[in-house]
């Protein structure tokens, strides 16, 4: 109970403090976020690390299937074999192209 009144409390000081603040100062936060996103290097780095959780992904699939030993469930195992025979050249496991 303590935890939730914490964090009721904190949300009412925020949105006290963020009407406070007006519009303006919302505008100006959201100007920079974009320009933050749109800055090359975080661009980079947040491919990097799509790329990166792809791969870490496929690991943990594999030493999955490889612990399974061929027991997935049935529903489970016929999705993933038609999600891979429709997947089209160039496209990883979820779909997407790496471009």
């Amino acid at each position: 109970m303590r935890y939730r009144l914490t964090f009721v409390t904190g949300l009412a000081v925020g949105f006290v403090l963020g009407a406070r603040a007006g519009r303006e100062r919302y505008e100006q936060l959201r100007k920079s976020a974009q320009r933050v996103a749109q800055n090359p290097a975080v661009r980079n780095a947040a491919e990097a690390a799509a790329t990166n959780g792809r791969r870490a992904a496929v690991k943990a699939v594999d030493a999955v299937s490889a612990k399974m030993n061929g027991h997935l469930p049935a529903g489970m195992a016929d999705r993933v074999r038609s999600l891979r025979e429709h997947r089209a050249p160039g496209e990883d496991d979820w779909g997407t192209t790496n471009t």
